[in-house]
């Protein structure tokens, strides 16, 4: 499922609720750690591409099927695509910086992310397992743990 967004910052709280309206259908309550989870990553990425490109993107969610027990591998995938053909960049974001930690807080708490180049522009993607174990503190994007990162923060151009 997709949905189109606009260059527009408002654009950020629909794709919140798009998401959120999504998760119903697919045996993951809005409530769970996992959705709360999805939704700041659905923020960030959205975010990033309406505020570094100024151009237009597409949310995609991929979400599991909804049975009566969802397998224990069942994972969910956050992507963005925009027209931007430029890779994300790495940048170090100071403390008192009010930006700069989007890519560094997906990389805190997806279990997996990644971005390719899609037609003329690039993908920027991130899938969460349901049968993950606890992960790490976001907290560590904002500079008080480790991450693989360690000081950098990404911006998404």
């Amino acid at each position: 499922m997709q949905l189109e967004i606009r260059p527009d910052p408002a654009e950020v709280g629909r794709a919140r609720k798009w998401a959120r309206s999504r998760l119903a259908g697919s045996g993951i309550g809005v409530d769970e750690p996992l959705a709360e989870t999805l939704i700041l990553l659905v923020s960030e990425l959205v975010t990033n591409a309406v505020v570094h490109t100024g151009r237009p993107a597409v949310l995609r969610l991929s979400l599991p099927v909804p049975l009566a027990e969802p397998p224990p591998s069942a994972t969910v995938r956050v992507e963005v695509a925009d027209s931007s053909s430029r890779a994300p960049v790495p940048r170090c974001a100071a403390d008192d910086a009010t930006g700069g930690r989007g890519l560094a807080l997906v990389d805190c708490l997806a279990d997996r992310w990644g971005w390719s180049p899609d037609g003329a522009g690039k993908s920027i993607w991130c899938e969460l397992d349901r049968c993950s174990g606890p992960r790490r503190s976001a907290a560590m994007a904002y500079g008080s743990g480790l991450s693989a990162y360690e000081d950098l923060a990404f911006e998404a151009v």
